[in-house]
């Protein structure tokens, strides 16, 4: 464990270094030329390309995270989530715009009509098709590996997005169903302070039925000892 922790960490770092000199050569480059100089792809997947995943699948990032976040998060990362392993870039204020147009544009298209949770052996199994999908669609950015949840959220209850593995002592199918379809916004811990940057996207905008209902099978099989899921 201690070995794949080094070369994660040892990945990470030289992608930083690569990505810091790439961020002085790429001159008004777009987001999609930003994104391959400094070699996000180690990390991260869109739709068939990229590496191990050590970071969220971003196929669907457009759709889930606001621009507005979405350059927060490249501003500085550790400021958003002091635990997360992304580096910071340290990226120009053009090179992180041009960043956040091209994420910004990513809500599942580059897959089309050939969604890896499609096939017939995924659809032979709900559970392991949503929790594909909870994982392909990034469900796990914001609610954790297992619904395990822990990750920040501004001006919310605690300060953190509510974890989902509990939401069978306090949700049926369709309930859960109708949230993950027509999304949710978080109460606001302060109600004169801003709106949580992190809201619970109108899933049905982009998944059919069938692909909704698999996440909620896969929700529904996780089970923990904690007190059921707050407010999302």
């Amino acid at each position: 464990m201690k070995r794949l922790n080094y070369f994660l960490w040892a990945g990470a770092v030289a992608a930083f270094f690569l990505g810091a000199c790439s961020n002085k050569k790429i001159a008004g480059g777009n987001g999609r030329a930003y994104y391959q100089a400094l070699n996000c792809q180690v990390c991260h997947r869109i739709g068939p390309e990229g590496g191990a995943q050590k970071g969220p699948d971003l196929s669907f990032v457009g759709f889930r995270k606001s621009a507005e976040w979405l350059n927060l998060w490249l501003k500085n990362p550790q400021a958003w989530n002091p635990r997360t392993p992304m580096p910071n870039f340290h990226l120009s204020s053009s090179a992180r715009r041009a960043l956040v147009e091209y994420l910004s544009s990513l809500k599942g298209q580059v897959w089309g009509d050939q969604r890896p949770w499609n096939t017939p052996e995924f659809r032979r199994d709900p559970v392991l098709r949503g929790h594909m999908i909870y994982i392909g669609v990034g469900c796990v950015t914001c609610h954790g590996i297992k619904g395990t949840g822990g990750y920040p959220d501004n001006n919310v209850v605690g300060g953190l997005i509510p974890p989902l593995d509990s939401v069978s002592q306090s949700f049926t199918k369709k309930e859960l169903v109708q949230k993950i379809k027509f999304g949710a916004i978080p109460q606001k811990a302060d109600p004169k302070g801003p709106a949580p940057l992190l809201q619970m996207p109108a899933w049905g905008q982009v998944l059919d039925d069938g692909e909704i209902s698999a996440v909620a099978d896969y929700l529904l099989s996780l089970k923990s000892k904690k007190s059921p899921a707050g407010n999302w």
